[in-house]
């Protein structure tokens, strides 16, 4: 498959080709250029099929220049007498298929043999031009189409982060809190308790119940409590603030682990790997929850993994529950937040999991799910991570995001706004989900006439392809045996 290029050059800082590794710098139409190289190994020619051969497999693009490619690409060139953009069209057709053929227990790939072993329909020269201007016909329609539905996706994804932005600075329910405080008779009735004062309150009642538990465990043991037994109360964490907005009047900011409940493991991971490993899943039992999971929102199903019971009591610090708020620890970058549902049985989070339990009458588990997800959560989290092959959060750093605290009362108030306003995004978010969908099958059918002599007439008075392949056959004798010099189109750059 080749090496990669000695020398690479990032950052547009231009010196010698193009150079292209992957489906990642696949533009719409074209390669996106982003890095250069001066010593290239494998090189496409301006007009080249670039196809992805490994991790993915099957993505294809054109090469509008002579370009450098790493050993994730192959460059495919037509014979004289085939039409490359024929050819790169039968490859947007075969992509699916090709995905399904990479093998390797790292990464997915094919090898340079196998791509140059597919069978590709040759239709004669003429309508080779026909097909080619039919595809580009119906196909350009549709890609503006999809160019349209993507468009509108990214603005639902942006609309979704001012809604997110807007509950947890306050200004969703800025005029719910004007109707609680002008005294209006059919303003909502609401907990006059403000954030501040609730977290206060909260913060003095943890204190007393972690002091109650101490003098138990003094008296069980036959114990006189010592003078400076009190200053060992673990205090938790305050938050840092600094940079971040200010908060309407009534709200406070907390830490994760202020807010966290005092029950034991509240505030927890999952466990290490050692502690859990592949052979203790079992099909059925108490079920795994993993950073997957999190980020799709899907728990159960047929693709779920279980423990025994003996198992999971032993992983019992890890245990989750519905209502509890999950965060991924792990990712590109971390910090996804969801809360696991009231419909789920108990569960045990896996490895790069964060659990959260929320102190009842402080903090809504889904408000803090939004706070997390949304700017304020993910500009904390942004600097916290670490690690290179891997970024990573760990729970102590986490433990010190601030979270805006509003009253219970605005909490559930923001939940129900927010909730309305997904509900109709979610809506929207299907049918752009689906438009795609279907132009996906609408693309596949037209490739598939293409290839299968069914998009254009044929025309008897066409060179039939069988004369085509006997020209490519002797030019390629020709070449062979030194009768044409130059160099001729290449079948693959591998």
């Amino acid at each position: 498959m080749g090496q990669s290029p000695d020398s690479i050059y990032y950052n547009g800082e231009r010196d010698g080709l193009p150079f292209f590794q992957g489906k990642t710098e696949f533009g719409p139409r074209y390669p996106v250029v982003r890095k250069w190289c001066s010593e290239p190994k494998k090189i496409a020619e301006a007009g080249d099929i670039l196809l992805s051969i490994r991790a993915p497999v099957g993505p294809s693009n054109i090469a509008l220049e002579r370009s450098a490619i790493g050993r994730g690409l192959a460059a495919i060139g037509a014979e004289n007498s085939v039409s490359q953009p024929y050819l790169f069209y039968f490859f947007r057709h075969i992509e699916s298929w090709l995905s399904s053929q990479g093998t390797g227990s790292t990464f997915a790939a094919i090898s340079g043999d196998f791509l140059r072993a597919i069978k590709v329909p040759v239709a004669p020269a003429a309508e080779q031009t026909r097909i080619v201007e039919k595809l580009e016909e119906l196909l350009s329609g549709l890609d503006a189409g999809v160019a349209e539905l993507k468009a509108a996706q990214k603005k639902l994804t942006r609309y979704r982060q001012s809604l997110l932005k807007a509950a947890v600075e306050g200004a969703l329910t800025a005029q719910w809190r004007a109707a609680q405080s002008s005294g209006q008779p059919d303003a909502p009735a609401a907990s006059t308790e403000f954030g501040a004062a609730l977290l206060a309150r909260i913060l003095s009642e943890r204190r007393s119940r972690w002091e109650t538990r101490q003098l138990a465990k003094f008296e069980a043991q036959g114990k006189t409590p010592p003078k400076d037994w009190q200053a060992k109360y673990p205090v938790p964490v305050a938050p840092d603030t600094a940079g971040l907005p200010a908060l309407p009047q009534g709200w406070t900011w907390a830490s994760v682990e202020q807010i966290a409940s005092d029950e034991r493991y509240s505030l927890s991971i999952g466990p290490f790997g050692s502690n859990l490993k592949v052979p203790d899943y079992r099909a059925e039992g108490i079920p795994l929850v993993f950073v997957r999971n999190i980020r799709s929102g899907n728990y159960g199903g047929v693709h779920a993994k279980y423990v025994t019971p003996e198992k999971a009591e032993e992983l019992r610090a890890h245990s989750i529950a519905a209502g509890d708020v999950l965060i991924t620890k792990m990712g590109e970058p971390p910090g996804d937040a969801d809360v696991y549902p009231e419909n789920q049985p108990p569960a045990v989070i896996t490895a790069d999991c964060i659990k959260v339990r929320c102190w009842p009458g402080l903090m809504e588990p889904n408000f803090l799910k939004s706070v997390i997800n949304s700017y304020i959560g993910q500009r904390q989290i942004e600097p916290m991570t670490q690690g290179v092959a891997q970024k990573k959060v760990s729970l102590g750093r986490f433990s010190s995001l601030a979270v805006p605290v509003p009253s219970c009362a605005e909490q559930t108030e923001i939940m129900k706004m927010v909730a309305a306003a997904d509900n109709d995004a979610m809506v929207l978010e299907t049918g752009l989900a689906h438009s795609l969908k279907q132009s996906a099958a609408q693309r596949k059918n037209i490739l598939q006439a293409a290839f299968s002599g069914q998009l254009v007439p044929q025309d008897p008075t066409d060179e039939p392809a069988s004369a085509l392949l006997a020209r490519i056959r002797a030019e390629r004798a020709a070449r062979a045996s030194g009768a044409v010099r130059g160099r001729g189109k290449k079948k693959e750059a591998a």
